[in-house]
């Protein structure tokens, strides 16, 4: 007779359940906190919408299947086999970003591992740290925000050329792209950048418009999300 038809194993059936139901809605809790802490130690340019909760949500599903797998090798090899046909097509776009993935992953094992104060103890510690390096950030960082820069030019213009007379307005111009334009007639390059203190976009574009060669010139505040 299976169990679930077994008077005699409802009693503990039900218990395992609310256990499970238990440690699941610990899970979302702390999940929870996982996304305030990370709302709260970020910039909200540079949070991406979506975010917040897929590590609340993350931290659930990680609980679970933790709680799938328990002690059975075989289990886990055969979740590891079906999880890799999973192709995720957003890109991480900040290293910080991977980080509290890896932090909700985390506290979800350890959630459904039943290793309930290493979790809490792991959120005020991880939680700590964060709160810490964004506030010496914050006392550390004069720069604007990043920008893009786009420039065409004519084909024969030095680049090296161009950058230096940016030099007093923007701190470093790391390529994004290159390419050219009207019939090989054009090179258009875009730079991330970012202003130094007190100089502006006007003074940028009045600058770059006085050098020979180039015919255009774009300024745009950098994009977090598409």
């Amino acid at each position: 007779m299976p169990d679930f038809l077994n008077p005699a194993a409802v009693p503990a059936a039900t218990a395992h359940a609310a256990l499970i139901a238990l440690r699941l809605a610990i899970a979302g809790v702390l999940g929870f906190v996982v996304s305030w802490i990370y709302r709260n130690s970020r910039k909200s340019t540079e949070i991406v919408a979506s975010f917040p909760t897929t590590l609340v949500l993350l931290c659930i599903l990680i609980a679970m299947v933790t709680q799938v797998i328990g002690d059975n090798t075989a289990r886990a090899f055969s979740l590891v086999g079906v999880l890799s046909i999973v192709r995720f097509r957003t890109v991480v776009r900040d290293t910080q970003d991977t980080a509290y993935v890896i932090f909700s992953v985390a506290i979800g094992m350890a959630i459904g591992a039943n290793f309930i104060g290493a979790a809490v103890v792991g959120i005020i510690v991880v939680g700590a740290a964060a709160f810490l390096m964004t506030k010496r950030g914050a006392t550390r960082s004069t720069d604007e925000p990043p920008f893009v820069l786009n420039l065409r030019v004519a084909i024969g213009l030095d680049l090296a050329k161009v950058l230096a007379a940016l030099d007093p307005y923007v701190t470093g111009c790391d390529l994004v792209s290159m390419g050219t334009a009207k019939q090989g007639a054009c090179l258009d390059a875009t730079y991330e950048t970012r202003l130094k203190e007190g100089r502006t976009v006007d003074d940028i574009i009045k600058t770059l418009n006085k050098v020979e060669g180039v015919q255009n010139v774009t300024f745009e505040r950098q994009r977090f999300e598409e």
